[in-house]
C-alpha cells in the first residue's frame, strides 16, 4: 500500500489563500458544498476558506490537528477546487514548488519520491 505524506502534513492549508467560485459553496448547485461557517465572501463571485486570507499566519479553519504531525481536513469531501487541485511534490512523479514552499514555511523538509513508498 502506498503511503500518503499529505495525510498528516497540512502545510498548504496554512500557507495559501484558498479562493474559489461562489457556487462551490452553494448547496443548491453543489452536492458537496463548502459548509457556510467555513468560508467568507471575497467578491460577488468569489469566496475563500476562512482563515486563509490573513496576511500573517494564514490557516484554513477547516484544518484540524498540528501541521506536520496529525493535520487533517475536517471537510475533505466538501473541500473546494483549489484544495482538490493542489498537488504535493512527487505525488505525480514531479516536484511541485508550491508544496515545497508551504512545507518550508512550517519548518518541514521538502517531500522526496521515497516519501510516497
Amino acid at each position: 500500500m502506498e503511503k500518503n505524506p499529505c495525510v498528516s502534513c497540512g502545510a498548504c492549508c496554512a500557507h495559501f489563500r484558498v479562493q474559489f467560485y461562489w457556487r462551490e459553496a452553494n448547496a443548491a448547485d453543489n452536492e458537496h458544498a463548502v459548509p457556510p461557517h467555513l468560508f467568507e465572501e471575497l467578491t460577488d463571485r468569489h469566496r475563500c476558506m476562512k482563515g486563509t486570507a490573513r496576511k500573517h499566519h494564514p490557516k484554513c479553519e477547516g484544518l484540524k490537528g498540528r501541521i506536520g504531525q496529525d493535520a487533517r481536513c475536517s471537510i475533505y469531501v466538501n473541500r473546494p477546487t483549489p484544495c482538490r487541485a493542489f498537488t504535493a511534490s512527487w505525488a505525480d512523479g514531479k516536484k511541485h514548488e508550491r508544496c515545497d514552499q508551504a512545507r518550508a514555511a512550517h519548518g518541514l523538509a521538502p517531500l522526496k519520491p521515497a516519501d510516497w513508498r
